[in-house]
Parts: C-alpha cells; sequence; structure tokens
C-alpha cells in the first residue's frame, strides 16, 4: 500500500475552496495557459518574498500558484483546450516555478547558514528526479503517478514551512524542516518511482 503524506480530506478540502473559481474561470473560458503562467508569477513572487524574508507571503504566493497549478488541468479539461504542447508546457513552467522559489531561498539562506544551500540542491536534485523519473517511465509507455513526495506534498510542505516560519521566535525551524522533509521524501520518492518501473517492464 502506498503511503500518502496528504490526507485526502485535506485534498478534497482544497479542492472544494477552489470549485468557485474553477467555475467562474471555465465560464469565462479562460485559457488555461493563462493560468500556467499566472502560477509561473505567483511563484517569483514568491521567492522575492522569501528573499526578502517575508516568509507568511511566500507562504500564501505558493498557495496561490498552487491553486493554479490545480485550475489549469481542469479548465483545459472542461474547456476541451486539452493538447500534447499544453502537457509540456505545463510541465515546463511547474519545473521553473520550483526553481525560482529554491533560488528565493538559496538566496536568503546564502549568507547564513551555509549548510542550507546544500541541503536546498538535494531538494531541487530531488524535485527534479521525480518529474524526470515519470516523464521518462511515460516514454517507455508506463504511467508512473506513485510516490510519496509528489508536487503537491512539496508546495504544500514549503507553503507550510513558509506561513509557521514566520512565527515570531520559531528561527526558521519549520521553514528548514520542511526543506529536510522535501530533500529526504523527494529523494525516496526517485527511488520508489525507479523500482515501480523495474517491476513493470519486467512484466511486459
Amino acid at each position: 500500500m502506498e503511503i500518502k503524506l496528504l490526507n485526502k480530506h485535506l485534498v478534497n478540502g482544497f479542492l472544494t475552496v477552489t470549485e468557485p473559481l474553477a467555475r467562474l474561470l471555465v465560464s469565462l473560458d479562460v485559457h488555461p495557459h493563462v493560468v500556467t503562467f499566472a502560477g509561473l508569477v505567483f511563484s517569483l513572487l514568491a521567492a522575492l518574498y522569501f528573499i526578502q524574508g517575508a516568509f507568511l507571503y511566500a507562504g500564501i504566493m505558493i498557495i496561490l500558484a498552487g491553486i493554479c497549478d490545480v485550475l489549469d488541468g481542469r479548465l483545459a479539461r472542461e474547456t476541451n483546450k486539452i493538447s500534447k504542447f499544453g502537457a509540456l508546457f505545463d510541465s515546463t513552467i511547474d519545473r521553473y516555478s520550483e526553481v525560482l522559489i529554491f533560488l528565493g531561498l538559496v538566496t536568503y539562506f546564502l549568507h547564513q547558514h551555509s549548510y542550507m544551500v546544500l541541503l536546498i540542491i538535494l531538494a531541487i536534485a530531488g524535485s527534479f528526479m521525480v518529474s524526470y523519473t515519470r516523464a521518462r517511465a511515460e516514454g517507455l509507455g508506463i504511467e508512473c503517478k506513485i510516490g510519496i513526495m509528489q508536487r503537491p506534498e512539496r508546495m504544500t510542505f514549503l507553503a507550510a514551512g513558509a506561513i509557521l516560519g514566520s512565527i515570531p521566535g520559531t528561527r526558521n525551524f519549520f521553514l528548514v524542516l520542511s526543506l529536510w522533509l522535501i530533500a529526504i521524501f523527494a529523494n525516496i520518492t526517485v527511488v520508489q518511482r525507479i523500482i515501480y518501473i523495474k517491476k513493470k517492464l519486467e512484466e511486459t
């Protein structure tokens, strides 16, 4: 049985909250690429807030970017604008969005704790390899969406770490903890996916 870090009730609650906005965007026939690009802008703002040490605002921007990440796919489906290029565009922008957020964190910690830079690099590597293994699996004709630390989990942990890290006196504890969890579990997810793909290939 696959372990999930995000409770399904939390996920369903998030989808319920975003439902009115989703219906509005569908009714306005907003193009999915617009929402995807908006997510990139929110990620850039999150990075800028991290650089300034404004963790609360950075966390809010990450949540808004996450909402865009959920809505663009739904818009594509409900407005009949699903395309192979759209999938490529969405995945590419998602990677840039993550890089921007991590770069903001690197810039903030650069002159404070040198080990944090290494930790963030490990988190980035894990995050990108999670996406890479899925892409390689799909290139082999295997659907691979399994793993303990996928993009929704990464964005949730970053947002929670940033918001909790804004509490006075916490000394970045929650933000650092979230980065450790991402760095560890993202790379575990890579291993999970490699094992899963190997089993699927052996079955064919």
